[in-house]
Parts: C-alpha cells; sequence; structure tokens
C-alpha cells in the first residue's frame, strides 16, 4: 500500500495527498506532519518495513467537508485519492487513484467556497508589451478573458481578487515585481502557454470552429491565458466542465476605471479599519447568492453608458411605485437559492438529491416572477422575463420522481417517489413488507413456545435472530441453533429467519442500486438544461441587485439621481453612505453640496481644520457619483451626474517598507498615476498632497499639480483638492476654473465647535493644536505648541517664504532663564513637574499631603 502511495504521490508532489484507506482518508510522511499541524489531528508513527517508520495522520471520510476546507483555506493543494474498485470484490490491494485535485481556485466544494463572493482562478500570459488574463470561476461557470498593459492587468486582479493565479514557470519574480506577492500563485510549463495548445484546448472545449461568436477573437494574448486555464483544469482532475458554456470579453469601455488606490481608500469591499463599513455592505441586502456575487462585481465596475444606467435606475423606481410587485419579488427570491452553483454541480455528476429538489423549488418560483415581469410597465423588466426560461418538463420531471424531503446522500435511500418503477415499487414490498412479517413470526412464535419475552432482532455479525432469555431456554424447540450465549439470555437462528434476511438484505441493496441508477438518469438529462438555468441565474442576479437597491434607498432616503451625458458634477445636500449608518442614534449626518464642471468651476480647493469633514466630503462625492452609475439612487436631496469614466483618489498613503518606498513615494507613485491617465470625464480626489516632505516641497508640488489640472487644454478632470497648505488659496486670483472652499468651524471661549458645513472661501487655521488637546495630549506639549505657534506666526508676519525661510520655520531666541529657544526645549519631564507644583494649593495642604505629593513629584522624576 505504501509503495502504491509514493508512486502516486510522484505525480502531485506539492499536493497534501489524502489517501483512502477502509472508512479513513490517511496522509503519510510530509503531508501527515503538515496535515496534523493545520488540522490539529494526531500525529502517529507506524512501522513501515524493518528498520524505517512512516509518520500518520487521518480523519473519518465522512468528515472530508470539516477537514478539506482548513487545508485549502490554509493555501494548500489537495489531491483526494479514493478506491476505485469495491474492496469486497478486490483481488489483492485495492485499486486506488486520485479522483480530483482541490486547489484554492479551483474547488466546487461548498464548504469552502462563500455563498457571496466568486471563487476566480487566474491565468497571465505575459507577452513583450502586452499582456493577456484570463478568469475562470469553476463553482458558476464564468469565463472571461481581456488583454491589456500591466496597470490594467493590476486593477482587474484587485477588481477580481482571484484565489490563485497561473502563469509561465520561470516568471514568478517578474510576476511579484508587476503584482505584488498577495496572491497564491502556481507555475505551469512554458508548453502551456502558446498559441497552438490555447487554440486546440478551447476549440475542443466549445465546439467551435472560430472565436468570432464569442468577440474575443482579436484578444491572442486573451485566449492563451484562457486556454492555460482549461489546461489547469485537466491537470486537477477537473473534466466534466460542461456548464463553462461561453467565454467572454471584459469590455473595459464599457465601465468606469477604478484603480486599486481607489477601490482600497474608498473602501469600496472592505473597510480600512477593524470594525468598520464598507460600501458594498451598506449596499448589500441581497437575498439569492448569485445577487450577492455580482452585485460585488457591479460595485467594481459602475457603467459608462447613460442608457445602460437609467434602464437599471427605472427598474428600482419601479420597485418604490409598485410594492406588490416588490413583495412578490422578495417573496419568490427566497425560494430560488445558488441556481449557479447547483448547475456546477450538476455538470459534475456530484449534486445531491436535496439539491435537485431545490433547483425544482427554484423553477418553480421563477414562474410568478417571469409573469410579473412581462406585465410590469418597464421594457427592462419585461426583457429579464422573456428570458427566464421555466425548464417545465424537467421541473415536472423532478417533481413526478424525486420525494420532497429526500436524504442528502443517495446510498441513504427513499430518494424515488412510489409508482415511477414497477421493479423499485416491489422491492420495496419485500424490504418493508418482509420486516412486518418478522413481527408475525415473532408472534407466532411466542405463542408456540409459551416464551413471553422472546423477540426478534439483527446485528451485523450474524444477522437476524431470536433472543430468549435464561429464564424460558428449556422451552426453545430444538430445530433453533444457538449463535450467541450472553449473562442473562441466548440467542437462535432458524432456518426460516435465514431465507426471510437474504430476500430483505437483497432487496435493500437492490433498491439502494436501482434509485441511484434513476437518479443517475435524471442528473444526464438536466444538463441539457445548463445554458438556460444559468441565464434565470443571471436574470434573477440583476433583479435581486435592482431589489437590494430599492430595499436600501427607502430605509436610508435615497433618491433617484439624473444621470447625463455632459461634464456637469452637482450634488446638492449630499451625504456619505456608509458614514451617516454608523453615527451614534440621535445624531443626523451635516449634508453638503457640490458642484463641478469644465468651464466655470473645475477644481475646488478645500480647507479647513483637521477633524473637520473634509476626507468625508471628497469620498462621499466620489461614493455618490459611483452609486449613480452603477444603478442605485443616491443619499443626496438632488443629484445630477454628467457620466465620468474615471475616478482617482489618492488619499491616505502609507510606507510602502517591504518595497523600499516611503510614504512620500508611495504618494508620487499614486499621484503620477492619476496625471498620466487624466481624461475628460475623469474625477479626482486629493486629500492632503504632499504632507509626507517638508512644507515648502509639499506646497510647491501641490501648486504644480493643481496648476497642471487646470492648464490641460483638453482633459480638464474635475478635482476635489483638500489640504492644509492654506497658500494655495492663493491660486483662485489667478486661474478661472480654480474656486476656494473652507469646512466651516466655530470658536467659543478658547474652544472649537466643529459644524461640517462647506461655505465659500479658504481657511487659514488647521487648529492642529486643538485637536491634540482633544486626543489626550499632556497639558505641558500643548501649551508648549500654543507658545511655539504664536513664535512662528509672528515671525511670518514679518518675513517672507521666499526670501527668509528659516526664519519662518524656527523661533527666534529669547533671554536666558525667561523662555528657552527652540533647541533647548523644557524637557518633558520637567513640564509636568512644573504643572504639579502649580496646581498645589500650599495654603490648604497638610504635612501629610505636602509628602505624599513629593513622594508623586518624586515617582516622576524617576519614571516610575
Amino acid at each position: 500500500m505504501m509503495k502504491q502511495f509514493f508512486d502516486l504521490k510522484k505525480k502531485h508532489p506539492n499536493a497534501v495527498m489524502l489517501f483512502r484507506c477502509g472508512d479513513f482518508y490517511e496522509t503519510f510522511s510530509t503531508d501527515a506532519i503538515l496535515a496534523s499541524e493545520i488540522l490539529g489531528i494526531t500525529l502517529t508513527r507506524r512501522a513501515n518495513g524493518k528498520s524505517t517508520y512512516v509518520e500518520m495522520a487521518g480523519f473519518p471520510h465522512h468528515a472530508l467537508d470539516t477537514y478539506l476546507p482548513k487545508l485549502v483555506r490554509a493555501g494548500k493543494r489537495v489531491a483526494i485519492c479514493d478506491q476505485l474498485e469495491d474492496p469486497k470484490t478486490a483481488k489483492g490491494i485495492v485499486k486506488r487513484g486520485v479522483t480530483e485535485l482541490v486547489t484554492p481556485g479551483v474547488s466546487i466544494n461548498e464548504h469552502i467556497l462563500n455563498n457571496k463572493e466568486n471563487n476566480f482562478l487566474a491565468a497571465i500570459y505575459f507577452n513583450k508589451s502586452v499582456l493577456g488574463i484570463s478568469f475562470l470561476d469553476i463553482s458558476t461557470g464564468e469565463f472571461l478573458t481581456a488583454e491589456g498593459n500591466a496597470d490594467y492587468i493590476d486593477k482587474l486582479l484587485t477588481n477580481f481578487s482571484p484565489k490563485e493565479v497561473l502563469f509561465e514557470r520561470g516568471k514568478k519574480a517578474l510576476f511579484e515585481e508587476r503584482f505584488g506577492s498577495k496572491f497564491f500563485t502556481y507555475e505551469l510549463d512554458d508548453w502551456v502557454f502558446t498559441e497552438q495548445n490555447a487554440t486546440e484546448k478551447l476549440l475542443k472545449h466549445f465546439q467551435i470552429a472560430n472565436f468570432k461568436g464569442f468577440g474575443v477573437d482579436h484578444l491572442p494574448n486573451g485566449l492563451i491565458a484562457s486556454g492555460g486555464i482549461l489546461q489547469y483544469l485537466d491537470i486537477t482532475q477537473h473534466h466534466n466542465i460542461n456548464h463553462i458554456t461561453t467565454l467572454s470579453r471584459i469590455e473595459e469601455d464599457k465601465f468606469v476605471r477604478l484603480d486599486k488606490f481607489t477601490i482600497r481608500s474608498l473602501e469600496l469591499l472592505s473597510s480600512m479599519n477593524d470594525g468598520g463599513s464598507s460600501l458594498l455592505q451598506v449596499l448589500d441586502k441581497t437575498t439569492t447568492p448569485m445577487g450577492g456575487r455580482l452585485l460585488k462585481r457591479w460595485v467594481v465596475f459602475p457603467l459608462k453608458e447613460v442608457e445602460s444606467i437609467n434602464n437599471r435606475l427605472d427598474v428600482v423606481e419601479y420597485f418604490f411605485k409598485h410594492p406588490e410587485f416588490r413583495e412578490l419579488i422578495t417573496t419568490q427570491l427566497h425560494l430560488i437559492g445558488d441556481l449557479e452553483r447547483i448547475v456546477s454541480k450538476i455538470a459534475v455528476g456530484r449534486v445531491s438529491p436535496r439539491e435537485v429538489v431545490q433547483l425544482k423549488v427554484a423553477l418553480q418560483a421563477i414562474e410568478p416572477i417571469k409573469k410579473a415581469c412581462l406585465k410590469a410597465e418597464d421594457k427592462s423588466l419585461n426583457r429579464m422575463g422573456n428570458q427566464l426560461n421555466l425548464c417545465e418538463k424537467i421541473r415536472d420531471r423532478i417533481d413526478i420522481e424525486i420525494e420532497n424531503d429526500p436524504p442528502l446522500l443517495i446510498n441513504k435511500g427513499h430518494i424515488i417517489c412510489s409508482g415511477i418503477d414497477k421493479e423499485l415499487d416491489d422491492l420495496r414490498k419485500i424490504a418493508y413488507s418482509g420486516k412486518d412479517y418478522l413481527l408475525q413470526i415473532q408472534k407466532r412464535e411466542i405463542e408456540a413456545t409459551g416464551i413471553p419475552s422472546l423477540k426478534i432482532a439483527y446485528n451485523n455479525v450474524f444477522g437476524y435472530y431470536i433472543e430468549v432469555r435464561n429464564t424460558h431456554k428449556d422451552k426453545v424447540p430444538a430445530n433453533w441453533i444457538r449463535k450467541q450465549t450472553l449473562v442473562s439470555a441466548e440467542r437462535y437462528i432458524t432456518e426460516e429467519l435465514k431465507v426471510y434476511e437474504e430476500k430483505i438484505l437483497g432487496a435493500e441493496e437492490k433498491i439502494i442500486a436501482l434509485e441511484t441508477r434513476i437518479f443517475e438518469a435524471l442528473v444526464i438529462d438536466l444538463a441539457e438544461y445548463i445554458s438556460a438555468i444559468q441565464v434565470n441565474a443571471n436574470q434573477i442576479a440583476a433583479l435581486d441587485c435592482l431589489l437590494s437597491f430599492a430595499t436600501i434607498a427607502q430605509a436610508n432616503k435615497y433618491l433617484r439621481p439624473i444621470i447625463k451625458d455632459n461634464d456637469v458634477l452637482s450634488i446638492e445636500e449630499g451625504r456619505h453612505p456608509v458614514i451617516e449608518k454608523e453615527l451614534p442614534l440621535g445624531e443626523q449626518y451635516i449634508s453638503n453640496s457640490v458642484y463641478l464642471d469644465n468651464k466655470t468651476q473645475q477644481i475646488m480647493i478645500i480647507t479647513g481644520p483637521n477633524m473637520s469633514g473634509k476626507s468625508a466630503l471628497l469620498r462621499q462625492t466620489a461614493l455618490i457619483t459611483l452609486m449613480g452609475q452603477i444603478g442605485s439612487f443616491v443619499p443626496a436631496a438632488k443629484a445630477e451626474i454628467g457620466v465620468v469614466d474615471k475616478i482617482f483618489t489618492r488619499v491616505g498613503a502609507s510606507d510602502n517598507i517591504s518595497m523600499g518606498e516611503s510614504t512620500f513615494m508611495v504618494e508620487m507613485n499614486e499621484a503620477a498615476n492619476i496625471l498620466n491617465n487624466l481624461s475628460d470625464r475623469s474625477l479626482v480626489l486629493f486629500d492632503e498632497l504632499g504632507r509626507g516632505t517638508s512644507t515648502y516641497d509639499g506646497i510647491s508640488i501641490a501648486w504644480a499639480i493643481v496648476e497642471y489640472i487646470h492648464n490641460q487644454p483638453k482633459n480638464r478632470a474635475k478635482t476635489l483638492f483638500a489640504t492644509h497648505y492654506h497658500e494655495l488659496n492663493e491660486m483662485e486670483n489667478s486661474f478661472d476654473r480654480i474656486k476656494n472652499y473652507n469646512v466651516a468651524v466655530k470658536e467659543i471661549d478658547n474652544r472649537v465647535i466643529f459644524l461640517r458645513k462647506l461655505k465659500r472661501g479658504g481657511s487659514e487655521h488647521s487648529f492642529g493644536i486643538h485637536v491634540a488637546k482633544m486626543a489626550g495630549m499632556p497639558s505641558s506639549i500643548v501649551k508648549r505648541s500654543d507658545e511655539i505657534l504664536a513664535q512662528l506666526e509672528s515671525v511670518n508676519r514679518s518675513g517672507s517664504m521666499a526670501a527668509e525661510p528659516v526664519k519662518t520655520i524656527i523661533p527666534t531666541k529669547v533671554e536666558e532663564g525667561v523662555q528657552l529657544s527652540f533647541f533647548q526645549l523644557d524637557d518633558p519631564v520637567l513640564s509636568q513637574v512644573r504643572d504639579e507644583i502649580i496646581n498645589l494649593s500650599v495654603d490648604h495642604l497638610t504635612p501629610l499631603e505636602a509628602l505624599n505629593k513629593l513622594n508623586d513629584i518624586k515617582k516622576i522624576i524617576k519614571g516610575d
């Protein structure tokens, strides 16, 4: 057996092999050590020959769904090695083989998959200047391809978040240089990524003559990547892939460009803070898993076509105006389940009886949805209704053939309804009425022998038997054969019992075999409906997303935006969709209005104190724009959105130490990416650009960037620029389309109240020291900061930024003994001691309190 294991292991050296031995899956050698650590199972050793030992760790075969996901989530490839013949009939060692290779990117196991997330496998083909990429979710059958430069491929990797990425052997360093090391990767031989291999694999799988019908014939690099994915499915023993029915192009020209920095900083899919919420979490009120997966895609792929956006908005509005329609759709969606993943299991022959019944329920639930959509006074809903296929023939067949509440596994029986197969019905009579007959035998023997406690039972050792208590064993007939002696009873068998046992047990085995055959025939016929059911899944998912938009719009008081094909972005009383949901009960979000266009107000420079809400204002503008372009109502009193084609953000940069990049370097990289990709329809958000370097470097760079964006002859990108550099307010006087705004505050009795309201004009105070005080900074530091600030402002008023830069940042030296210079700042410990003494009320201090206070000061000096 170990020789068999090592022979199979040679074929899959990089995978943990689960080796089926009877009722257990065993791991051996290094696999066992690894499995015991990841799974927390016991590691043992057994002799393997005269002088060697082999490590072992295993678990019961029925616990596979518990342990397999843990291995895959740990980033391991897992080879499942099953027994290929019945051990009872096998001669010699049981034949075994790898039946499936499960990897992070290739799995249909529902315990590994997340219901509301796609599980994409990606492949990248590196050509000289153009890269090809392909994505496949084997659990849903979605197969997509594209090609472009490294930046575009990086954007797609961020948006699709594949669980595993394939590329040519020897390209790992190149991949990590361009896309980082956060992905689980696997290298394939170079011949896999050739045009000949890819074309052969793809044409054979889809049974087509060319790729024109799929609209991907102009993507040679994308096709090579797609061929690499199909080759990988062969390698991982996934041969039943009939549910992969088409290869679609990722249509870049239809969607807004969102780079990875924007997706992260706008917190579209996940929050950057522990316990925070993302936009997706706010928008996702979907009912079906398909809807949840599609909504995630919509959020990172907003539309650019006005007509397509308005079609979605029309449906959301129809839900609003017709509550009875919304209620009907909501009710029916709860019955549908995950059509896409049920279909994938049908294709690979792993669908369970319960899932087949779920498919029937889903198809029944679609019928009222189809009728309602066809009756609706909306063209988009009518189109959805027309595309829904009731699959009545197979639906009714499932209803007739399969029990309404079958077991999960076929071998448990009671799957097929009565009246479907005469032989099955006859066998059931033998099996189940035969047990009734055993009760009749028991009653008859009690009467014949006079043994009232006699009973007939069954065990796996010698089948059916008669048990007699010792007090009555003298009444046992002579023709009974004794099989077992217990402490207080004897067990016997009779010829009559053995005959009925053979009939009953034989019937049960035949019933399982017959039910399996009927069920498998049904699954084969179901495979013919894969394409139709996939279309249903797509339409239901879209309907689910739009219903979710209507639900959150009603709950959060969103209004329909006006979508136009122009350069105006006008938001009246807009709110941040995420922050407003996280405010304490009773606290209302302060709304703000923003207006941008390419002719009069292209750039808004926004100044204001720390914590006043500048960053929230920038983000909410982008989020409202994005929500409108995915077809959602928006948190605003009114919104007119001239469709944008790119959204760029430069906010909150941090060090990228692993790549040797400082905060400022990261900041400049992101800014350069924005400036090199501007368009006339871009929306750009800059938050505190230039703060990673010295004051005058930062001001100079910020000024130059704003000037560059303003002076572009064609690509006049709409820009919000939040800054602490009040010097930038001077730009309004020199540039026509730059306007100053500030977030208002009110200062009362040396306290600052944040009004969080945007108003016209610049601001000259950041209140940073006040924020430090709010954060709990020691009072001595706050006080000293105020002193230095006063000194700096005094020098600035008398100096010149250009002529005397040193004086503007270093306080002048004053008389010794009165105040220390900038280079002789108070020792923090001495400052704390000073504060302790100043705050003492000497006249009311008792001797004991004075000693205690002296002791406290001593502890401060010693640092206790």
